[in-house]
């Protein structure tokens, strides 16, 4: 894999990340309150973001071109992007995508912030949703 240029998405530059989402017809949108990480090869190719709780941060948005998919750029875009946060880093996802977190070091045995259990209860509600959980706590 060509080395991808991994950063931080500087707050003038977020609507570039939406716009990525976007043009993947993927849901997905830059958190306010966050910190937005991108991989670029060119133009972005992959993104996430960090956004502070209690405890540490929850990881949401993550999302890779699907031509630069199955070759480990979600995890060293995350390695990169937790690599100096205090806390637990927290994400909610599908249960189909329980190994690829698991293999990044993520578990299901975490507890939760309040916010976060609240918000799993409400999107259980509509999709199956497991909370995992990477760090101290």
């Amino acid at each position: 894999m060509p080395e991808l240029n991994i950063e931080p998405l500087a707050e003038p530059l977020w609507p570039l990340l939406n716009k990525f989402y976007r043009s993947h017809n993927s849901s997905m949108k830059a958190l306010k309150g966050g910190r937005l990480w991108v991989a670029r090869d060119g133009g972005i190719v992959a993104g996430l973001c960090l956004t502070p709780v209690v405890g540490g941060q929850w990881l949401t948005g993550v999302f890779v071109d699907p031509a630069y998919r199955g070759q480990g750029l979600a995890a060293r875009l995350i390695g990169e992007a937790v690599a100096n946060v205090d806390g637990t880093v927290w994400l909610l996802c599908h249960p189909d995508l329980e190994s690829l977190y698991q293999r990044m070091g993520f578990s299901q045995d975490t507890v939760l912030p309040q916010s976060l259990s609240e918000r799993l209860v409400r999107y259980r509600r509509n999709k199956p949703m497991i909370a995992m959980g990477f760090g101290p706590g």
